[in-house]
């Protein structure tokens, strides 16, 4: 299965909470922290929902 590693580009201060309870489900707690995902349908979602706050890659 493929991998994607997300990279937190921006700080979560001031940012609604089901977008601080997304980011922190994919590990992601501070700027520049990075994670390895599975590349499926419920990371796409979640990824989605913080798209303007993180960096996608393959892994």
């Amino acid at each position: 299965m493929a991998q994607l590693k997300i990279t937190l580009k921006k700080s979560l201060i001031g940012r609604p909470k089901d977008q601080i309870a997304t980011a922190n489900s994919l590990g992601l707690t501070k700027p520049g922290k990075t994670t390895v995902q599975p590349d499926n349908v419920q990371t796409q979602g979640k990824i989605t929902k913080i798209s303007h706050l993180v960096e996608v890659t393959e892994a």
